[in-house]
């Protein structure tokens, strides 16, 4: 009845929060309608959900086996089912690589010395045709907005912040349709550096573990039960102006208005009773978290390429590491063997953990609320963090070792992931907004004509972070690798050599301000100021960034291409990929990499 109850409530505060996150609402819902409409059906019946979720709830009440009934009909008495075995073999890459070869060569056989010529002809034509740019009169048909639609203000989220017996508190006056969104953040430096790759595992515990009261099952149950979820999640950020980071694990939650209570109830027994010593849990969430790194290694791999880039160049992204990459996964395989072999030292961890992090005193609460909802909200809120353990705060030093600079990364896969980077504050880069038009320029231009119709890789990415100054590009399922890199090192010449036009300059401005404004849901504008006030960005940088957007002219261009000349030649260079490209690599340019097998 628990499981029943919990899974009615979720599914009902997710159709009434309708949260569709970055993707806008009225395209959701059109999409929603089209689902039956193209079929002839009622297009509202995807959308009015009032009336389908009062008759299930009272067909649930009336009949306690409703949910069991229809499992039984469609799933355990169903005979209509196929069951698939997949077996893996290590010698495919060779027996498809082998396949293909003898098609080509029965194909060529097969061909006359006139067939192969025109062969030879078509494919000068396509290089050609992909080289070739777009005529004029061919971009003027395409509609497109003007510099002049475009607002010259940024969007201010509304802040208030509140010093509440040391916790700062910010609040965030927004529509929320009667639902309440709290982050509650615990500050990273309270914990030793050598802990840091636990966190994202304890974050989990603290909702996945259950507590000496309850088993994970029954906290599960309650959450989903009264609330709309809460779960952690890191929040890890350069800031601006210095070389130092904001690290924090924040608490998520939302529930309706009437169930805040409830929310701020369960957060506090998770967070004051966790069980920490279940040996078994815990082993098969580190198992888990261990096997999702490794099937994301190819789908994610350029994510990860970038992750690891972006660790020379920040304190901020180092930790990233550490909690997320790559460095992260090689702990979690070390973890696996210290828990079952010396369990004490790794509960002894978590409980460090526990007694450092949870603590009012290094902590920040962030609201995003309407008014009304805030009057009856806050004095609640203020119970709960006097109820919370306080200590001395104690920022920890985290001094980090470095990883390898040009680096191999090893796994079973026919694409590449190629990236290479560098720090142009370091290079003696200022930064200027027109930078976020550039490189979203270089992104859809050059690499993409390069990299990707030319070189036959899935994507190609060109990335700057203004508050920490790294700039890096990646490559997205690459067959390439060294031909890549030199993609990226021409960046600088092609910038150079551009005779860029004013349609080309507007739709790289828009393009830039279309990201600065990107569609945002009263939640995630809250979480966005909260993330900008932590990095110390305020609302006049924000608008001294957009003006120089704005501003954007081809002078800029090529004053970038001369940042760029820093980027080919002391940039670091990151390749994920099959043993075999790396082998290659070795022979053009002996020791160039440092090769590891991740995989």
């Amino acid at each position: 009845p628990e499981t029943v109850k919990a899974a009615l409530n979720t599914v009902e505060f997710r159709l009434r929060e309708n949260n569709t996150g970055a993707y806008p609402r009225g395209l959701s819902l059109m999409l929603r309608a089209m689902t039956t409409w193209l079929h002839n059906e009622d297009p509202l019946s995807m959308i009015a959900f009032e009336e389908t979720l009062k008759a299930i709830k009272s067909r649930a009440a009336d009949n306690r086996r409703f949910f069991e009934d229809m499992i039984n009909e469609y799933i355990l008495s169903n005979c209509h089912m196929t069951c698939l075995i997949l077996k893996p073999d290590i010698t495919l890459l060779e027996k498809e690589k082998e396949a293909e070869e003898k098609k080509l060569e029965k194909a060529r056989n097969a061909m006359s010395s006139g067939d192969i010529q025109s062969v030879i002809e078509n494919t000068r034509e396509l290089k050609a045709a992909q080289e070739k740019p777009d005529s004029q009169e061919a971009l003027a048909t395409i509609p497109i907005l003007k510099l002049a639609d475009l607002e010259k203000k940024n969007r201010i989220t509304p802040l208030e912040s509140i010093d509440d017996k040391g916790v700062r508190v910010l609040f965030h006056d927004l529509f929320t349709n009667g639902i309440a969104y709290m982050d509650i953040g615990f500050n990273l430096r309270a914990i030793p550096r050598r802990l840091l790759p636990y966190i994202h595992l304890f974050g989990r515990s603290l909702f996945e573990i259950g507590t000496h009261k309850e088993d994970y099952v029954a906290v599960t149950q309650r959450i989903s039960s009264r609330t709309g979820g809460i779960y952690a999640a890191a929040h890890i950020s350069d800031v601006k102006g210095t070389s130092e980071s904001t690290s924090w694990l924040f608490i998520r939650g939302k529930a309706m208005i009437g169930r805040t209570g409830d929310m701020l109830e369960i957060i506090r027994d998770l967070l004051q009773d966790v069980n920490l010593d279940n040996r078994d849990r815990f082993r098969q969430m580190v198992l888990e978290a261990k096997a999702r790194k490794e099937q994301d290694l190819i789908p994610s791999g350029h994510r990860i390429v970038n992750m690891r880039l972006r660790s020379h160049f920040s304190e901020a992204d180092r930790i990233s590491e550490e909690i997320y990459g790559l460095n992260n996964l090689f702990f979690l395989r070390r973890l696996v063997s210290e828990i079952d072999q010396n369990w004490p030292s790794v509960v002894a961890d978590l409980r460090s953990i526990h007694r450092l992090l949870i603590n009012r005193n290094s902590m920040i609460v962030n609201v995003t609320l309407d008014g009304d909802g805030w009057s009856s909200f806050h004095p609640q809120m203020k119970e709960f963090m006097d109820s919370l353990p306080s200590s001395d705060y104690k920022p920890q030093d985290w001094s980090m070792e470095g990883l390898p600079g040009f680096e191999g990364l090893t796994i079973p896969s026919q694409v590449n992931y190629v990236g290479k980077g560098i720090n142009l504050f370091r290079a003696g880069y200022s930064f200027h907004g027109s930078a976020h038009v550039i490189c979203r320029f270089l992104r859809n231009s050059w690499l993409w004509d390069r990299v990707r119709v030319q070189g036959g890789a899935y994507g190609a990415f060109c990335l700057f972070d203004n508050l920490s100054g790294t700039l890096t590009m990646v490559s997205y399922r690459d067959p390439n690798t060294m031909k890549t890199v030199d993609i990226f090192d021409r960046a600088a010449e092609y910038l150079r050599g551009i005779d860029l036009s004013d349609d080309e300059l507007t739709k790289g401005i828009i393009g830039a301000i279309g990201d600065i404004d990107a569609y945002r849901l009263p939640d995630a504008k809250g979480w966005a100021s909260m993330a900008q006030q932590l990095a110390g960005v305020t609302d006049e940088d924000r608008q001294t960034t957009r003006a120089e957007v704005l501003g954007t002219t081809r002078e800029d261009f090529k004053r970038f291409a001369d940042v760029l000349d820093a980027f080919r030649a002391q940039g670091i260079v990151k390749i994920l990929g099959s043993g075999k490209a790396m082998d290659e690599m070795e022979k053009v340019q002996p020791g160039w990499l440092n090769v590891t097998s991740v995989l």
